[in-house]
């Protein structure tokens, strides 16, 4: 669920109306509901109460320092697949013992600062890593702790640019190797073997994919931790959100219609694996990012032109897919939502970005009540992914963030000044 609803006619983030944040901060703009962000993070933190576990949020979804202070504050631990991740959690007062590491391409410099920092383990995709990593430690006279990934060769049946537990991907040791893998990590002195991790791809809606990595996985967890006495096993993230509440269309929300029972949940989740994961007696990890803030954030839009040709209508706005790529790079729908209710007859369009790219389209042939110059666009469930892929594509500013707590707003992140663009640049000499 998310925390955004029309009262008297306007879209509002918990009590605030986004037409007044807007006229406030300016769009494009990012707009983060905390309620619906602790929402989603306590239901999953309910679903496995009893069992040891921890939450480990992926920072790659939206590292906005405030939402990583907000779990910090939480209990949540962290994913990250980088130093400069790992640099801001710690800023944010997160806690590198409550971090694992991740990511296919680790740089010296990213283990030993993890290692310096006290990291909780980190997620090995591949023998060489391992082997640097054990190199390196051996250097700091340090025992590095690890978990490495093994992938299951299971089809989540999701976008293809978003699975990677299958043998086609680039992430994790082949299943079938794992034991052998484990066999010579084990032999280095540096080593230490602290878990088992899988993570087979993002945005499912199953659990079925889940609980077939899970009963595969265990038989193998269940003899490492044996031979090697590790502690945990990590199910990764990967469960999905709804993009298309019926905001938009008046209709119920999805929570409320009959077609939610088909919805993963964290209690579904949490029902169907952990009957499978408790005679382990082991710590599980989870690594949620979508989940936790996809629903709690909309891209804030306003309409520049009206553009009708003899066969299509081109709403223009000043949002473009350097604010929000999602839909250029994976043909993602996201909802789009007048922020002020209109009665005005519906007509298909096509929501579209200035930057000169065909693909710089939200969506097409939308079906949305008759736009105007200077309407208000809310983009929804755009707080995962978003700003965290935002670039400068077109020399174009990154947009605001603002942070919504009840009836409070804070700027979280400044728009970016023109002039910043070319800040760390430098005319070559010669050109002078």
């Amino acid at each position: 669920m998310h925390y955004f609803r029309f009262v008297g006619g306007q879209l509002c983030c918990e009590g605030v109306s986004l037409a007044h944040i807007a006229r406030r901060f300016g769009t494009p703009l990012y707009v983060y509901s905390q309620a619906t962000i602790v929402n989603h993070f306590q239901k999953l933190q309910t679903a496995f109460n009893g069992t040891d576990h921890l939450i480990c949020y992926a920072v790659k979804a939206n590292s906005n320092l405030s939402i990583l202070r907000l779990l910090a504050s939480l209990g949540s631990g962290f994913d990250v697949v980088s130093m400069g991740e790992l640099c801001q959690v710690l800023e944010a007062g997160g806690d590198a013992n409550k971090c694992v590491f991740a990511g296919v391409g680790k740089s010296s410099e990213e283990i030993l600062f993890a290692l310096k920092r006290g990291i909780y383990c980190f997620n090995v995709e591949s023998e060489p890593e391992l082997e640097r990593i054990n190199k390196l430690a051996r250097k700091m006279r340090r025992m590095a702790p690890v978990a490495i990934r093994i992938n299951p060769n299971v089809d989540p049946h999701t976008h293809a640019k978003i699975t990677t537990g299958t043998s086609e991907n680039k992430f994790g040791i082949p299943f079938e190797q794992a034991e052998e893998i484990y066999k010579r990590a084990s032999r280095m002195p540096n080593i230490l073997l602290r878990g088992v991790h899988m993570h087979i791809g993002s945005q499912i809606c199953s659990v079925d994919p889940f609980e077939a990595a899970v009963r595969k996985m265990i038989p193998l967890v269940a003899y490492l931790k044996k031979e090697y006495q590790i502690d945990f096993f990590s199910l990764g993230g990967g469960i999905g959100i709804v993009y298309d509440s019926a905001l938009a269309s008046g209709q119920p929300q999805w929570w409320e219609r009959e077609e939610a029972k088909k919805i993963l949940t964290p209690q579904t989740y949490a029902q169907r694996l952990l009957p499978l994961l408790k005679p382990l007696q082991m710590r599980i990890i989870l690594e949620p990012g979508r989940f936790i803030v996809g629903n709690a954030g909309v891209l804030l839009t306003k309409v520049e032109y009206v553009k009708r040709t003899p066969s299509k209508t081109f709403v223009v706005v000043d949002a473009a897919m350097s604010d929000l790529i999602r839909p250029a790079l994976y043909d993602a729908y996201h909802e789009i939502v007048p922020v002020r209710k209109k009665r005005a007859r519906m007509i298909k369009v096509d929501v579209v970005g200035p930057v000169c790219e065909t693909s710089d389209t939200f969506c097409r042939d939308r079906k949305l009540p008759r736009l105007v110059e200077g309407d208000l666009l809310a983009i929804m469930s755009a707080g995962a992914y978003g700003f965290a892929m935002a670039s400068n594509y077109n020399s174009r500013p990154l947009p605001a963030e603002v942070l919504v707590n009840g009836q409070r707003v804070a700027l979280v992140r400044a728009r970016q000044r023109v002039e910043e663009l070319w800040a760390g640049e430098a005319i070559a000499p010669w050109l002078k």
